[in-house]
């Protein structure tokens, strides 16, 4: 036979062979898990113990029949044989004690571990005990109406375990027609003597066929409705402990938690919504509050509140006054949406409410000392400095000849104080340091408040360096340094506030000759990357530690280099606020002993 005839023949036996197994095989280990084995035979074990009830009463009352049939003889019986008509009785006296038997295994644990076995032990028990004793009688005995009701029984109160009904019949018509053939045994009814009957076999094989076909599908559906009743129960219990991590997120969250009308009254509220309103049940805020505008120390806040919400649908950082339950006012900021239907009706507002009253009262004392900074330090610190460099520039002062520095005497007054011009011009510089302070704290004041403000225009880099290297050079002169300049004239525009970008390279500059000993190479360069500028200002100094370089941009941080300098720390912390306002990043490569390199970039104009 050629290979594509094989094939042929081959592929529809497959197809029904796959068919077989994927309707008809049992159940693999995948598809049935433990636990619904285990709900499968306490399911067999209990019906089991109701149909060995059922078997026990349909023998009795065929046993009644049959003694009564002893000396009432019935008409319908007088054409069986007559060793059936004298011995039926003895056969169902048998399969009554198999029926006791296995009312007795059933209770014990061999019984509840195994209904299964105990299901084939009590069927075979039934349907061989007649076969056995037609066989030691010398003929067949084909009991249709015993095994009708045998396998209709199992298959309409046992309807799981298709295999265990299928093996029951198999084994009864294999005894029947497999021993009484080799015995060469004939059936006691004088019309029909042969076993094999075609009538008897396709009534039989359709009978079985479809009590098994029943318990199966019944079994198959079992198995469906048990998974979905487990995955419902997963489900279920997934839903409970998310309930409970979420019911815990809002029982113990910081802020406040609510849930209020279109009209103003509140659904729902958490312990903490209930605190800074100063209550200590929920319930009596979502009852007392009916009307919400009443809590704004402004009535107006709520309609502004609600005309928010209308316009964008949510609201954020809404800060109001409110009254609390004592009649103290405090602080709150709101955030909130609003949640809607599918077809866009307003259904309520949501959101959290967080206590601010005590940020406000640290922006008011931040507020009133910066303004003492302002006012109080500033002012004084400006108007001595500007004394201090009249009186070095003044032509009424005249000068002694007491060393080289000299003396400056004032000519006017009543009791000249001579004072050394080294002497005046320290005083100036610290002057100067001390307003270069208070300035540099307004400034970090103003951008974590507002923002860093700029002023965008298409900047030349190279402009701005050299700006900043000609204002700085007396103080690269005074440390022995060395700068080069490496940024090029060609390089694209950039949109960016100059004065911003002078002061960045200025502070980068000054951070790095302050923290490092006479002498140093600094260089600066500037290349293009991708979309970006990418800045950098290099030195061969000390450098910095990798635990250092981790907080360098951080606020008030001073590095360990700067001994007793009088800084804040305020200069790197700016730097990082321009550089990102600009949409740029900012960072520093170094280790100690191997020099600093400060990067930062900008967007290409």
């Amino acid at each position: 036979m050629g290979k594509v005839a094989r094939m042929l023949i081959a592929t529809p036996f497959r197809t029904v062979q796959s068919w077989w197994r994927k309707t008809f095989s049992a159940p693999t280990t995948d598809e049935i898990t433990t636990l619904y084995r285990d709900w499968r035979n306490r399911f067999l074990w209990q019906r089991l113990r109701l149909w060995l009830w059922l078997a026990l009463i349909c023998l009795l009352s065929f046993t009644l029949r049959d003694i009564y049939g002893l000396f009432f003889p019935f008409q319908e019986l007088q054409q069986l044989p007559e060793i059936l008509r004298t011995q039926r009785l003895v056969i169902n006296i048998a399969m009554l004690l198999t029926i006791l038997i296995c009312f007795a295994l059933h209770k014990t644990k061999l019984g509840r571990h195994h209904p299964d076995l105990l299901f084939l032990g009590s069927s075979w028990s039934i349907s061989l005990a007649s076969q056995l004793f037609a066989t030691l009688r010398g003929f067949a005995l084909p009991d249709t109406i015993g095994w009708s009701l045998l396998f209709l029984s199992q298959a309409v109160l046992m309807p799981v375990c298709w295999i265990i009904h299928l093996l029951t019949q198999v084994s009864v018509l294999v005894y029947y027609f497999g021993v009484n053939t080799a015995l060469g045994l004939k059936t006691p009814i004088p019309d029909h003597p042969e076993i094999y009957n075609v009538t008897f076999i396709l009534y039989i094989f359709w009978f079985c066929t479809i009590c098994d076909i029943g318990v199966y599908l019944y079994d198959r559906l079992q198995r469906s409705e048990f998974y979905a009743r487990q995955e419902l129960e997963s489900a279920y219990q997934k839903l409970k402990v998310a309930e409970a991590k979420y019911r815990s997120i809002f029982e113990n969250a910081v802020e406040g938690i609510f849930q209020s009308s279109p009209n103003g009254r509140y659904i729902t509220a958490n312990p903490a919504l209930a605190r800074i309103y100063g209550y200590s049940l929920v319930d009596e805020v979502t009852a007392n509050f009916t009307e919400i505008e009443q809590l704004y120390v402004d009535p107006n806040r709520r309609a502004e509140f609600v005309r928010l919400m209308e316009k964008d649908g949510s609201v954020s950082e809404f800060e109001s006054q409110i009254y609390r339950r004592d009649g103290s006012i405090v602080w709150i900021s709101e955030k909130a949406y609003a949640v809607r239907d599918e077809q866009g009706k307003l259904l309520y507002y949501e959101g959290l409410i967080e206590d601010i009253t005590q940020r406000k009262q640290t922006e008011e004392e931040l507020r009133v000392f910066f303004h003492a900074v302002s006012h109080d330090l500033r002012n004084p610190v400006l108007g001595t400095l500007m004394v201090l460099k009249n009186l070095l520039n003044s032509g009424g002062l005249r000068t002694g000849n007491q060393g080289q520095g000299g003396i400056i005497e004032e000519v006017s007054s009543q009791s000249p104080i001579p004072v050394s011009r080294s002497i005046l011009e320290r005083m100036i510089q610290s002057s100067d340091r001390q307003l270069n302070l208070i300035n540099s704290l307004m400034e970090t004041h103003i951008s974590e408040v507002q923002g860093v403000f700029l002023q965008h225009q298409t900047v030349q880099l190279l402009a701005v360096v050299e700006a900043a290297i000609a204002d700085l050079e007396p103080l690269i002169v005074q440390n022995q340094a060395k700068l080069t300049n490496l940024v090029s004239a060609d390089l694209p525009l950039v949109n960016a506030d100059p004065t911003q970008l002078w002061r960045v390279f200025s502070n980068l500059i000054v951070n790095a000759l302050k923290h490092n000993p006479p002498g140093l190479l600094l260089t600066i360069n500037a290349t293009r990357k991708d979309d970006k500028i990418y800045c950098t200002v290099s030195d061969n100094g000390v450098g910095i530690s990798q635990q250092q370089s981790a907080r360098l941009f951080d606020l008030y941080f001073r590095g360990a280099s700067i001994g007793n300098s009088v800084s804040l720390g305020l200069g790197l912390y700016l730097c990082k606020q321009i550089i990102h306002a600009h949409g740029g990043e900012i960072g520093v490569n170094s280790a100690l002993d191997a020099g600093t390199t400060f990067w930062f970039t900008l967007p290409i104009s």
